[in-house]
């Protein structure tokens, strides 16, 4: 090969004009389609990331307009207006059923003047009877001091156990006619497995330091002695529930040993009216109309923060969700 090239000799390369065959072209679309799809799923996340920045964006305004929520709030507890407690859920110190929460409400709604009424918001079916009294106790206090302000207990679903004790502070008790109500009564649930264990050969090793310790042990059974103690325990709290429904409803109860109030039972709204149980069927907007108030003002407590970070939950599995249709989506057209 003569060097250098001459470069005015017409290089001497075949002309290749032949069309692709039919396996080039299988090989072009699939690198076309390859970069289609790598389009695609660019675009479906860039989509995706854009609803989880979005709920964030949302989660930030809830926090920035909590201000303003309750700006509204404090506008409105200067009108006139039904103030309401809510009591939802088990009653017990570490729920949102808390005496302590509960009765700092009530207090804040009976001493504001411009509630008109208030309202005991009631869907519950009970649980500690030491939170039951002590809200039972705190109300019945804030009716002497206020009593130119009347008490209402508003049963929804369930009024039942710990929850009607609280009802029963009221000076009106309101039910739906499909509401359970009452349920006077206490219970202590404990279990024996003494057999089953025998049966499996598990053996206990529970060591005690007072001879009664063990008394409520799932791997033995009671003593006679022991027993009645328990049934003591469990009478005296039974009598202090229905004390405290005697004085709170007085005579509107009907033949309670005859119609077995304190026994346990529980009643629909209707039959608890009839009972005298409750004292008419309605609800919180058919209070505030009975009231003639425009509005109602809800004076239970609620952790600021837990609230806004459930709402950004919200948004932001909303977002997720939405993410997840659309890529199912685009994967469904693809397959069709």
């Amino acid at each position: 090969m003569a060097w250098p090239p001459n470069p005015n000799k017409t290089p001497n390369t075949p002309q290749n004009n032949t069309p692709p065959t039919g396996r080039e072209w299988q090989i072009l679309e699939k690198a076309v389609m390859a970069g289609l799809e790598e389009q695609k799923k660019t675009r479906r996340w860039g989509i995706f990331f854009k609803l989880l920045t979005f709920a964030y964006l949302i989660g930030v305004i809830l926090l920035m307009g909590r201000g303003c929520s309750t700006a509204t709030k404090t506008t409105s507890l200067h009108e006139p207006h039904l103030a309401v407690v809510e009591v939802n859920g088990v009653i017990a110190n570490d729920t949102p059923a808390n005496a302590r929460d509960i009765n700092e409400a009530l207090t804040n709604a009976f001493e504001n003047p411009k509630a008109k009424a208030v309202a005991l918001a009631i869907n519950s079916p009970g649980g500690s009877p030491v939170q039951s009294d002590e809200i039972w106790q705190t109300a019945m206090e804030l009716r002497k001091e206020h009593p130119n302000k009347k008490l209402y207990a508003v049963i929804g679903d369930v009024g039942a156990s710990g929850a009607y004790y609280i009802a029963s502070s009221a000076d009106e008790i309101w039910v739906n006619p499909s509401s359970l109500v009452g349920s006077i009564g206490v219970i202590l649930s404990s279990y024996n497995i003494q057999e089953l264990m025998n049966k499996t050969g598990i053996k206990a090793n529970t060591m005690t330091a007072g001879e009664y310790k063990d008394i409520l042990s799932i791997n033995r059974a009671m003593t006679d002695s022991e027993r009645q103690h328990v049934q003591q325990v469990l009478d005296i709290t039974h009598q202090n529930f229905i004390d405290a429904v005697k004085e709170g409803r007085g005579d509107k109860l009907k033949n309670p040993e005859q119609n077995q109030i304190f026994s346990g039972l529980f009643w629909s709204g209707k039959q608890s009216v009839e009972l005298g149980l409750a004292d008419k069927t309605g609800s919180i907007f058919a209070l505030e109309k009975s009231l003639d108030v425009e509005h109602s003002v809800n004076y239970t407590y609620t952790d600021p923060v837990h609230k806004v970070f459930d709402r950004l939950g919200v948004q932001i599995g909303k977002g997720l969700g939405q993410g997840v249709e659309l890529n199912l989506q685009e994967n469904q057209t693809k397959i069709q």
